[in-house]
């Protein structure tokens, strides 16, 4: 199949039809690979000002509920910013792979990630290998005989992690504490001087950021370890419910598959089938900074944040009933939550801890 008119001229690919090389998918969304350089510093400058704004409000809100509600939002943005980030990291932010780097390490401060570390992770492992077990390693489904071979404990914090309450504590534990904090030597990619300096960095915001907290509560009359808590711990736990909340809805589906061989991993063209599309009302997927158009951003890195909208769309339009798109609700998350709890990659079925079937087979339109 020549490429040529997908490039030129791109008409709807029949489900029955192979679906075409990815440099031609890609060919479809060239025209909004665009980067703006003061459109990025702008969203950047505005993301910032209100943290520090719902943090200031988490110390010195009248009354402690409202602190509370504050930091909680703050935690939002620590989101907000840490998407910047990661579009900074994948040099899709600005034109510039200096001022990306720049931008994202100042844009990742608020949720103390290491971006070299993040950029090794999550660009090179989990892009490169998305849904492939042995590879990727952000919420990987344990098979039946790995479950029923862990500890007690370890059996209990599985079933936390899978339980639909418990993503803020898989990322904190997981992903930030094990591989983007100081991580030791069995998780940390290589020895790469940038690592550390990074998390020294991080460390840096960390202590700042407590530092102020501990000044500023007593001039309002806020007894410090309550400032502490609404200020900084609750927008950090926050954060990483939101974050291990995002990457789960991404992966985790009942039409989505698990590869435990990477040759069956490779045909069914991943960077297009491993990925949900979540679509919400309310406009609450720009207020995520589009991040939910997610098939578009694993089949080409480069879209910017603020295209990824219209690239989805257009990708859904040619690849008709090929991608996984889901209306988001809370019924359906805990649902899922409560059907994908361990995997089976022989027959591509999600079971229970028990090991019993709760899904269909997985069937991959390639």
């Amino acid at each position: 199949m020549s490429s040529t008119p997908y490039q030129d001229n791109p008409t709807p690919i029949p489900i029955h039809e192979a679906m075409p090389h990815r440099k031609v998918l890609r060919s479809w969304l060239e025209s909004l690979m665009q980067r703006s350089t003061p459109r990025a510093l702008v969203l950047l400058v505005v993301d910032y000002v209100l943290f520090f704004a719902l943090v200031s409000a988490a110390v010195a809100a009248p009354h402690w509920a409202l602190r509370l509600l504050a930091g909680l939002v703050a935690g939002f943005w620590i989101g907000r910013l840490f998407i910047l980030g990661h579009d900074a990291c994948h040099q899709s932010y600005t034109p510039s792979r200096t001022l990306n780097r720049v931008l994202g390490r100042i844009a990742f401060l608020p949720s103390l990630s290491a971006y070299s570390l993040w950029e090794v992770g999550h660009n090179v492992i989990h892009h490169g290998f998305t849904n492939l077990k042995g590879a990727d390693f952000v919420w990987v489904p344990k098979t039946k005989a790995e479950y029923d071979a862990m500890s007690l404990p370890r059996r209990i914090l599985e079933r936390v992690y899978r339980s639909g309450w418990g993503t803020s504590l898989y990322y904190m534990i997981e992903i930030w504490w094990n591989k983007m904090f100081f991580p030791n030597k069995a998780n940390k990619p290589s020895n790469r001087p940038a690592f550390l300096w990074d998390n020294v960095l991080v460390s840096v915001f960390a202590v700042v950021w407590i530092a102020a907290i501990v000044v500023c509560a007593p001039m309002v009359d806020v007894p410090i370890w309550s400032a502490l808590i609404t200020a900084f711990v609750v927008p950090f736990i926050f954060w990483n419910g939101m974050i291990g909340w995002a990457v789960y809805v991404h992966h985790t589906h009942e039409r989505i598959a698990w590869y435990d061989d990477k040759k069956s991993w490779a045909a069914a063209q991943p960077f297009v089938t491993t990925t949900v599309h979540l679509t919400f009302k309310r406009h609450f997927g720009s207020m995520m900074h589009h991040i939910m158009e997610h098939t578009a951003h694993h089949l080409d890195m480069t879209i910017p944040l603020y295209k990824l909208k219209e690239a989805q769309s257009r990708l859904e339009h040619l690849l008709p009933q090929r991608i996984v798109v889901q209306p988001f609700s809370w019924t359906w998350y805990f649902k899922t939550a409560k059907q994908c709890k361990l995997y089976d990659y022989e027959t591509r079925r999600w079971t229970d801890f028990k090991g019993a079937p709760t899904t269909e087979a997985a069937i991959v339109k390639a």
